[in-house]
């Protein structure tokens, strides 16, 4: 990883968005990164494909987004610049790009220079102050588009500190007027005999996994619209070309809220 590191952050402790840096074979990321990486490839060989098909849902949901009218775009808990930012399917949308990470948000600072592009280093377990930050970058008061892709699965439902997953989401979507979106990624525990390991694996990094099922994903959707075709595979979202696999290990959806 050839970017200084910030002042603060142990490249020891395996990091999340690395992690997912990692998974997409990109090469900003550390040894224990990689090292818990591996580990977590070795008990579900599928989380690189699936990883690469939330980056394609992604770009699809964007897309859809633009064809809708919506000209602004929170990307919460976005991880390290890779190719296909959001910024770059929606080239005239306002993109604001939300991590808590020092390293993600120095990284994109420097990769993502640009007048209709802001990065926010800011906590989503703070949604209050979230917002209050995201009111001096984008128009409240018309429609934002709320992405949540791989964030949600990191956030208890009650942590020891800050909101909960449910409570973050219906804050956000308070803030919201009527024509915003959300958009959200979620795994689910698709391999019980080793999901185990894989938790004892994020538990020693920046943060632990809290794999919910599919009717547990489909409330963060409360007070939204879902659109079609609701809340399916990744993959499945829209899909350009049709899937090779028939199964994954995540659910994924947009709503609007009217």
């Amino acid at each position: 990883m050839s970017q200084l590191i910030p002042e603060g952050v142990d490249p020891s402790i395996p990091n999340v968005a690395r992690m997912y840096d990692y998974y997409l074979g990109g090469k900003d990321n550390f040894e224990a990164d990689r090292a818990a990486a591996d580990q977590v490839l070795k008990l579900f060989p599928e989380t690189r494909s699936a990883a690469l098909e939330n980056r394609e849902f992604l770009r699809r949901a964007v897309r859809y987004l633009v064809e809708a009218g919506v000209d602004q775009i929170v990307d919460l808990g976005s991880g390290l610049p890779t190719q296909g930012n959001t910024h770059e399917i929606a080239p005239q949308a306002r993109v604001v790009y939300v991590d808590y990470d020092a390293v993600v948000c120095a990284h994109a600072r420097a990769l993502l220079a640009g007048s209709n592009v802001a990065v926010l280093q800011a906590d989503v377990r703070q949604p209050d102050r979230l917002l209050e930050d995201l009111r001096e970058l984008v128009d409240l008061r018309r429609p934002v588009a709320f992405l949540m892709l791989a964030i949600l699965h990191f956030i208890p439902d009650e942590p020891e500190e800050g909101a909960g997953a449910y409570e973050i989401v219906a804050r956000l979507r308070e803030a919201g007027v009527a024509g915003s979106h959300l958009v959200v990624s979620h795994a689910i525990d698709a391999r019980p005999d080793t999901t185990p390991e894989a938790l004892e694996i994020y538990r020693h990094a920046t943060a632990s996994l809290s794999l919910r099922t599919k009717e547990e994903i489909a409330r963060f959707f409360d007070g939204y619209t879902l659109v079609e075709p609701g809340l399916v595979y990744p993959k499945d979202w829209r899909p350009d070309t049709p899937p090779e696999r028939e199964s994954s290990v995540g659910y994924a959806g947009v709503g609007v809220k009217r």
